[in-house]
């Protein structure tokens, strides 16, 4: 009997202790991107319009225009860079931030603040804790966005920006992150180039895509001694660059010839396209 009622108080407070599990109001949510070198991530809650005036002037809106917000709900919107970087041109150290904004009719004042224990707490928000402030443009959205959307996307082609996007209800803002890696490229390539040489092929290719030397590109291709199509038609393309013109065409009927072996259909039009240009 002593066990039986033993067993039926674990029972009990085990009910007791126990939690309904229900979905979130705003769910968390997160988006990260490598930007050049760059980690650059974003974490924050997602909340809905449910039929409310998100933005605007006016009784029941749920965010006015000119008044703080924590660009989200809950603990607000954290994010985090793993590299020096500017925001809006403004020169921001790695590291985690808060994003605050404040709304207007066609302008955004959007700033990243230093002290995250301030979560959501916008009454307590000090403008000595700051990073940088700055002002953005909004936008009509294409579409409407029932649920607060954050993106990083818009990635330049050079890898050295993309676009921090903020979507809700019918208005959109972006804001620019630039981001910097010649440095760290240019230090892997001299400390790699000495372990291994076959590293020299992705330093002379560096150079042609960025416009560096083509001098010293050129004499990092030849360490290189590049043999596979897809690194001869690299080669015929410094080649190219660097005026000469002879040897840019010999070595692109060497790519296109050693496509053909492989099956590669696409260096071999690339090829063909490129020697039009060399005769």
């Amino acid at each position: 009997m002593k066990k039986l009622l033993f067993a039926l108080a674990v029972i009990a407070s085990s009910v007791a202790e126990a939690q309904i599990v229900t979905p979130a109001a705003s769910p968390a949510a997160s988006v990260s991107s490598v930007v050049g070198l760059t980690n650059i991530k974003i974490d924050y809650s997602r909340p809905r319009a449910r039929g409310r005036k998100i933005f605007g002037a006016g009784p029941g809106v749920v965010v006015p225009y000119g008044a703080i917000w924590r660009t989200g709900a809950n603990t607000g919107t954290k994010i985090s860079f793993s590299d020096d970087v500017t925001v809006e041109g403004l020169k921001v150290p790695k590291g985690d931030y808060l994003i605050f904004t404040w709304p207007g009719a066609t302008e955004w004042t959007v700033s990243l603040y230093k002290d995250l224990n301030l979560g959501g707490n916008t009454a307590d928000y000090k403008k000595e804790n700051e990073l940088v402030n700055f002002k953005v443009k909004s936008e009509q959205a294409a579409r409407m966005a029932e649920t607060l959307t954050i993106n990083i996307d818009d990635i330049a082609a050079d890898n050295k920006s993309a676009k921090v996007s903020i979507a809700w209800e019918n208005t959109i803002v972006r804001f620019t992150v630039g981001v910097d890696f010649d440095a760290r490229v240019m230090q892997s390539i001299e400390a790699s180039t000495q372990v291994n040489p076959n590293n020299y092929y992705a330093a002379a290719v560096y150079y042609l895509e960025t416009g560096k030397d083509l001098k010293q590109a050129m004499e990092w291709m030849n360490k290189a001694n590049p043999t596979q199509f897809f690194q001869l038609y690299q080669k015929a393309l410094l080649q190219k660059a660097t005026g000469d013109k002879a040897g840019a065409l010999a070595t692109s009927k060497l790519s296109y010839e050693e496509a053909k072996k492989a099956n590669n259909t696409d260096y071999q039009r690339m090829n063909e396209e490129l020697q039009k240009t060399l005769k």
